[in-house]
């Protein structure tokens, strides 16, 4: 019970820092108090249960009216004929009716509590009932909007009903021919999940080979046996070869939901992992005004405050915005590991015209780690047997650290034209930069005796890497041979610029990296290396793709989607010495690469679907051999079959899937090899088959029961039958689960979650070549959260509740975490 116990720890601070901590904590409560006084000054609509289930839209929005108190105008032959599939959850009047209208041709304005129906070719017309002919009133909608069907926040659900990740075109997850997963926003909230790298121990599908600490370049995403580098964030990839592991610093209070695609995506990111692709979607505006404050405490001197507020800018609400603030510091069960974290994030959207929204943001990230170390201890004593360290001894010198800032400003333009079409443009800039001093005690094997035989790995890395991006796409329908069909199309460009000093890896003239006796090495000694910078690097890489992608509707009951997207990509890397003369190039350069794909969803009945999926494999990569030589680009082929059902109207999504991937030049690491700049090597291996299947199961299986669990096989073999990518597990599973009360107190919900992976291995790790083993294992979480009032509640989440110890990755003894707790309040107006 020592992990809990140290929540409440009393060890001392040093007072600058509880000094830092207690006036993060006042700031916070500070905008908790003016919040209060806000909501008296704002007339709102809060999210509040909604049950509606499939019938006429306008019997729907009768109900609609009547649980909400809207009242709708509209002309009766409007509704004429339209049908709805209904909508269930917590949330606001905008929210349910945009789900009710989605689909339609139809839009509406607002005007206080009362709302107007018109047809998206019609400008918008504050109507009244005088002013309309053969009008309806129900019971009470006027400013126009346009909302992201996806959006998960406030709906109480573990699923979403749509999702572009795939194709880019706006489809539910059963008409999606893919593997797909959706974390919400209420998930989340459950769980605890505020890092990305939490997020992705939580997701079916996707596994975590954690030999150093989150964040780091040993700290890798897997799906389907493939290391993940694609990271987008509306859609928009995040491009940079030379260090993609950056992007897994972000922070999961900025988004409302991240949208995961198992497989390949050339579709969507042209040079693409057959792994899979996390899109991380941002929080928007919202119509009425909401706030919320987070007050976290945990395990460790984990401290975490959170602010959130949305709010119209003006009385017409056409103007809106939104700003997200985070404060983070805690140490670790890692021993000298420290980190301290802010985050600011605000956009701002305005509708120009009834037809034409406009939006912009800015976010800032600094994330700043001491006692960072990109693995755990030696995994073998010198005579070859395993070590066996405490899960808190860490491999970091004291003097190692990882320093790291980002910056993103982003712009938006879009516009619906009368006959249904979207158009959006986006512009985004980001810089980043990062400042690693290395310092961590891997190398060599230690003596049992004598703790002797342990040296430290050292160096230096920095960069400031500048990332623009422009992403424009039309998407809309058509019509032929009598039938409606989709049609998305598109182009993406990227520049990544990054200049940086270069520093010594490893070895150093005049310095022993050798530790006395590792037994009780404290991280101190010895000291790090005079390291000043021997020369720099000059990295540009780009990007240029167009796309396009259409959904032939020659049934009801099928689709077929065609899309094909042309990418070139340019890597240029140049290194200089200190006088400016070039010492080393090297030019990646693949142009008019054609990823072509096909998918196929047939409808069964109203409730489920078959599909089959196909994709080219094309990936440059940057992984190199013993010589220093680039492996040549990753090519094969992605197949996918399954089934798909949306049950329970449309709040429980299930799947199950069989796939399989021929690669050539697959890269695969050598244990104990290295390349010339100190990383891993690597071997190219053609004829690499991967077969496997997936079930998956997410939504409400019964009234206030949520419920997400996954199952994923994922063999990967050579051409001779060799088993590949042993340090990834075969078998993964995940469930998570809560139940709702609302008649316990003011509400009371209950959640509890389990683990497990099969066992993990990789050979030459030891002295004499001994494999380095991981069992099976499986971890348990529980979480509890209480409503004190209607917008005060209390939570509690448990992490790894049996305290299993096991190594989070192989090759060096890094542990995974130990039993830990986080408690806190949340307040929602």
């Amino acid at each position: 019970m020592a992990q809990i116990q140290s929540l409440f720890s009393t060890r001392p601070v040093p007072v600058s820092d509880s000094t830092v901590s207690a006036t993060y904590v006042a700031v916070t409560l500070a905008a908790t108090v003016a919040l209060t006084f806000s909501v008296a000054a704002h007339a709102q609509q809060r999210a509040v249960p909604i049950t509606i289930g499939p019938q006429p839209l306008s019997d729907a929005l009768l109900k609609l009216g009547q649980q909400t108190n809207l009242q709708f105008i509209y002309q009766a032959s409007l509704l004429q004929g339209l049908n709805t599939r209904g909508v269930k959850g917590t949330l606001t009047p905008e929210q349910a009716l945009d789900q009710l209208l989605s689909g339609s041709s139809l839009r509406y304005s607002r005007q206080g509590n009362t709302i107007t129906l018109i047809q998206r070719a019609q400008p918008q017309v504050a109507a009244t009932a005088a002013a309309v002919d053969d009008v309806t009133q129900l019971g009470a909608i006027v400013a126009e909007t346009y909302a992201d069907p996806g959006i998960t926040e406030g709906s109480g659900s573990y699923t979403s009903q749509a999702m572009g990740s795939s194709t880019r075109l706006s489809l539910s997850p059963r008409e999606t021919p893919q593997s797909v997963t959706v974390m919400t926003r209420q998930r989340m909230d459950d769980q605890g999940i505020t890092q990305l790298s939490d997020l992705v121990q939580q997701t079916p599908g996707l596994a975590m080979d954690s030999a150093g600490n989150a964040g780091s370049d040993s700290s890798m995403i897997y799906s389907r046996g493939f290391e993940i580098d694609n990271y987008l964030i509306d859609g928009v990839g995040q491009v940079n070869s030379n260090y993609s592991s950056i992007f897994q610093t972000s922070d999961m209070a900025l988004f409302d939901r991240v949208e995961i695609v198992r497989g390949a995506t050339g579709l969507m990111s042209g040079l693409g992992s057959p792994g899979g692709a996390l899109n991380m979607i941002r929080k928007k505006p919202t119509q009425e005004f909401q706030a919320l404050a987070k007050l976290e405490m945990g395990s460790w001197d984990h401290y975490r405050s959170e602010v959130d507020v949305a709010t119209p800018l003006n009385e017409e609400g056409t103007v809106r915005g939104r700003v997200v603030g985070v404060i983070q510091n805690n140490h670790s069960y890692l021993e000298r590991l420290r980190e301290k974290k802010r985050i600011f994030y605000a956009t701002v959207e305005a509708d120009l015209t009834p037809s034409t929204l406009a939006r912009m943001g800015f976010s800032y990230l600094e994330d700043n780690i001491t006692g960072h170390a990109r693995s755990g201890r030696p995994g073998f004593f010198s005579d070859g047997m395993r070590t066996e360290w405490s899960r808190s001894d860490s491999a970091a010198a004291d003097w190692a650290f990882s320093k790291r800032r980002n910056q993103s400003f982003f712009v938006s333009l879009e516009h619906r034209f009368e006959n249904d079409w979207l158009v959006k443009g986006t512009y985004n800039y980001a810089s980043s930069r990062y400042n690693e001093v290395i310092g961590y005690a891997a190398g060599g094997y230690p003596n049992r005796e004598s703790g002797q035989g342990v040296s430290i790995w050292a160096g230096r890395w920095a960069g400031k890497p500048r990332q623009n991006s422009l992403d424009i796409y039309a998407t809309g329908p058509y019509t032929l041979f009598g039938r409606r069909h989709d049609l998305v199309v598109g182009a993406t460009l990227t520049h990544t610029e990054e200049a940086t000093p270069t520093y010594g890896l490893w070895r150093f003239n005049g310095w022993d990296g050798a530790i006395s006796n590792i037994d009780d090495w404290d991280g101190s000694t010895p000291g790090a290396p005079v390291n000043p910078a021997s020369g720099r690097m000059h990295i540009r890489e780009k990007s240029a793709s167009a796309y396009i992608t259409t959904r032939l509707r020659p049934a009801d009951d099928l689709s077929v989607i065609l899309g094909a997207r042309m990418t070139s990509w340019d890597n240029d890397k140049r290194n200089y010495d200190l006088a400016g003369a070039e010492t080393s190039a090297v030019l990646q350069a693949e142009h008019d690469k054609l990823t072509p794909y096909v998918g196929i969803v047939y409808d069964i009945s109203k409730a489920w679907s078959l599909y089959a999926g196909y994709t080219s494999i094309f990936k440059p990569q940057t992984y190199q051999d013993t010589s220093g030589n680039y492996l040549k680009p990753l090519l094969g082929n992605s197949y996918e079959f399954g089934v798909k059902g949306s049950l329970l109207d449309d709040r429980l999504n299930v799947s199950a899937a069989v796939f399989y991937l021929k690669q050539d030049n697959l890269g695969v690491a050598l244990p104990g090899e290295y390349a010339p700049n100190g990383n891993s090597a690597y071997e190219s291996v053609s004829g690499a088959r991967t077969r496997g299947f997936e079930l998956e199961v997410s939504g409400e299986v019964l009234p206030n029961w949520q419920l997400s669990a996954g199952f994923t096989r994922s063999v990967s073999k050579d051409k001779d039958g060799g088993v590949l990518s042993t340090e990834v597990a075969q078998n993964v599973f995940k469930l998570f689960t809560t139940y709702h009360m609302p008649n316990v107190g003011n509400g009371l919900t209950l959640g509890a979650g389990v683990r497990t992976q099969s066992a993990i291995y990789q050979d030459g790790r030891g002295p004499n070549g001994e494999r380095f083993t991981q069992k099976g294992y499986a971890v348990v979480d529980l979480m509890g959260r209480y409503a004190i009032t209607d917008k005060v509640s209390a939570y509690v989440n448990v992490y790894n509740l049996l305290d299993k110890k096991y190594y989070s990755g192989v090759g060096t003894a890094y542990y995974g975490a130990p039993l830990s707790m986080k408690v806190g309040l949340d307040i929602r107006y």
